[in-house]
């Protein structure tokens, strides 16, 4: 058996292993190939307007696997995520928790929360109990990650 090994923290996990058992860090399989982005230092641009939520909706766009390209429209002020069949957005996978996140729409935008899961919310890789979204985020919940986007209808 070909063990993976965690290059955050050096831990032996089974060899189809997405997250690293002991610290929960993305496991890079050799067979794999990801693309970094560096980032570039100094201040980021400003949106050209305020959002206001009377005349743009989110969208969250699955990245990746079996439904890539799948999108789920953020209409409603509370979306939940989670693995149980009762959320708005069902992620049937074990990496997920049964009730794993909550996608808030306020008068300032969208947040998200994590509601004490397991394996924890990720916000552009870092891991946030509540956070402001960005039109261009990346989410991940469990194995599955997505692009948070902000557009008019």
């Amino acid at each position: 058996m070909a063990y993976v090994f965690c290059n955050h923290c050096g831990h032996r996990n089974t060899p189809h292993s997405s997250f690293c058992s002991a610290c929960g860090n993305v496991l890079d399989h050799s067979d794999e190939h990801t693309a970094s982005i560096t980032r570039v230092e100094g201040e980021a641009p400003k949106p050209a307007h305020r959002f206001d939520p009377a005349v743009e909706h989110g969208v969250l766009v699955v990245r990746g696997g079996d439904q890539d390209g799948l999108r789920f429209a953020l209409s409603d002020r509370l979306t939940s995520l989670g693995r149980s069949v009762e959320n708005d957005v069902s992620l049937d996978d074990i990496t997920v928790s049964r009730r794993h996140a909550v996608m808030e729409l306020t008068p300032d935008g969208f947040t998200i929360h994590d509601n004490g899961s397991l394996n924890g919310t990720y916000v552009n890789q870092q891991r946030v109990t509540t956070c402001a979204l960005e039109h261009g985020d990346e989410i991940q919940v469990g194995k599955f990650h997505f692009l948070f986007l902000l557009g008019p209808d």
